[in-house]
């Protein structure tokens, strides 16, 4: 390929309204142009980069035996209201009516067809298990798309679903997907972690997200330096406390008159932060609940709300705070409370002894409270609060803590989808069975991105191979119009496609520093330079995008330099 013949056309300036490096570099590139809010044509640059990362993705399917096929983006309305999502899915879902006044939505997602698609196709246990496949576009109305295509309201998606008969098979073929989600991301060249992640709002029993590493991650990761655990904060656990000490001190109440703060009390106090703790004040269905946890943590939103009770827990106002424990915030605590009320203590606080809680009345604290002596036991023990950098792992090793960008997920759904809408096969008896089903997505037009926030410089793009435009350019510096220049630049190009190359050359006859600019910007792993004084010396002008410095190397050493490795 040419790029005389090809559109390319790349800006200097970065976009004031962009964001992320991601976003900026795509547009400076032309790999989008920006439609309307969230909605974004792909350039023909972009649509290189974008097949290529869907070509890895749909060999590494077929591999493990998934099957391909197309559903419809725009999804009739019963269909949603049979698994009650109609609602439940909230402002996110796009609706439409058609002429004779029916309801659809535009897909943001495809449980309900492809539930729809197997409770027709599927009848016997003969034919499982299954799992289809699409790559397909999706619609989400975001509330505030931005950072380009990372969160663009219209994107690209691989979603997988498959049906079992057992949850055995099921468990299979998650760990199946898990081996081809791991060789996809390997074969992008990206650096990643399958972290255990909370379902969110599809559901299902089991799940895994994998992320691309970048520091401009939207997602807090933990990882034990111990082993290979790994999850999204949301779902990390941390080793579990050591088992309470006896009490050493007696309960006392402390002078406080500004302090506020665990902070503060521990600094007045001299103490360490870890001896305080927290009260949050919530309300649930059943009424007024106190959170406990040490001063040094904070509550984990997801975990709490996943406690027995806790569903749709909010704040309570300060209105129900007075009521309930006849105290302002900055001085709560579970004792001396004006009404009883439920206590749920994060497992840290209940292996605590002499610690400090608020005495719930302005200016005092009380220290050396300890458990089943000062108060009762809490009635409920849970893990309700997100991991600490460096603090002991569960397997040994320490917590460390990184970002990370979501571009897969993998979950096991088990029946809800099949049993809302009587999804079922015979099974070897000759009765109905309700299959369980798995669900498999990943976000191919968000990878480009996430790939950009991982590999980038202050020139541009940094393309792993795998996922480049082209491999390499061949870059012609022809001032003179010399046809043996043109010949050997030409030669060379067809030379590395035979060898398996995906190669371009640059023949638009720019000045060697904005075609060098361009090339960079855009990424191209690998720039090679045919030019006259290069030709009288027998030699080729070679720089890797990653190098410092370009190097001169004949044809025998570029071509044993860039053969392709698989």
């Amino acid at each position: 390929m040419r790029l005389s013949q090809f559109h390319l056309r790349t800006t200097k300036e970065t976009p004031s309204d962009a964001e992320l490096v991601s976003h900026q570099l795509m547009l400076r590139a032309g790999m989008i142009r920006k439609l309307a809010s969230g909605l974004y044509t792909w350039s023909p640059l972009g649509l290189r980069v974008l097949r290529k990362v869907e070509a890895i993705v749909r060999e590494e399917m077929n591999r493990a035996g998934a099957l391909e096929v197309i559903l419809p983006t725009i999804q009739p309305r019963e269909l949603w209201e049979e698994t009650g999502r109609w609602k439940k899915f909230g402002p996110q879902l796009l609706k439409v009516t058609d002429r004779k006044e029916q309801a659809f939505c535009y897909a943001p997602t495809a449980e309900e067809v492809i539930t729809d698609f197997a409770r027709n196709e599927l009848s016997s246990y003969k034919q499982l298990p299954v799992n289809f496949y699409q790559i397909n576009t999706k619609f989400r109305d975001e509330i505030r798309p931005r950072f380009g295509v990372m969160r663009a309201r219209e994107f690209l998606m691989k979603d997988a679903y498959s049906f079992h008969l057992s949850d055995e098979d099921l468990t299979r073929e998650y760990r199946n997907m898990h081996a081809a989600y791991t060789r996809i991301f390997s074969r992008l060249g990206l650096e990643f972690r399958a972290v255990l992640a909370d379902s969110g709002a599809i559901g299902g029993d089991a799940s895994q997200e994998f992320h691309v590493l970048a520091g401009s991650g939207e997602d807090a990761l933990a990882f034990s330096t111990g082993s290979d655990y790994a999850a999204n904060v949301e779902a990390a656990v941390a080793a579990e406390p050591a088992q309470r000490p006896a009490p050493a001190e007696d309960m006392r109440r402390i002078e406080t008159p500004t302090q506020k703060t665990c902070e503060a009390v521990a600094a007045l106090m001299g103490i360490a932060l870890q001896r305080t703790v927290k009260s949050i004040a919530t309300m649930t269905e059943d009424g007024f609940v106190l959170v406990l946890v040490r001063g040094d943590h904070d509550v984990n939103e997801i975990k709490l709300a996943k406690v027995p009770g806790m569903a749709g827990y909010r704040m309570a106002t300060e209105a129900e705070i007075l009521d309930h424990l006849g105290s302002e915030p900055g001085f709560l605590g579970p004792i001396g409370a004006a009404r009883p009320f439920r206590v749920v203590a994060d497992r840290d606080v209940a292996a605590l002894a002499d610690f400090v809680v608020g005495a719930n009345q302005p200016g005092f604290h009380i220290a050396g409270v300890n458990w089943g002596r000062d108060l009762p036991e809490p009635d409920t023990v849970a893990d309700v609060r997100s991991v600490v950098e460096g603090e002991p792992a569960a397997d040994g090793g320490q917590i460390r803590l990184a970002r990370g960008i979501e571009v897969g997920h993998i979950f096991q759904l088990g029946r809800q989808y099949a049993e809302a809408m009587n999804a079922t096969v015979l099974d070897e008896t000759g009765k109905a069975a309700v299959m369980s089903m798995g669900c498999y997505g990943i976000g191919v037009s968000r990878i480009v991105a996430a790939a950009i926030e991982q590999n980038h410089d202050a020139n541009g793009i940094i393309w792993p191979d795998a996922m480049a435009p082209w491999q390499v350019a061949v870059c012609m510096i022809n001032p003179k119009g010399d046809t043996a220049v043109t010949e050997a630049a030409q030669a060379l190009l067809a030379e590395l496609q035979d060898a398996g190359l995906d190669a371009v050359l640059d023949d638009r006859g720019l000045r060697p520093g904005a075609m060098f600019a361009d090339i960079e910007l855009i990424g191209i792993p690998h720039r090679v330079v045919v030019s006259e004084r290069g030709l009288a010396a027998g030699t080729f002008e070679y720089r890797a995008r990653r190098a410092d410095a370009a190097e001169n190397i004949d044809k025998v050493a570029l071509l044993d330099r860039l053969k392709p490795t698989r």
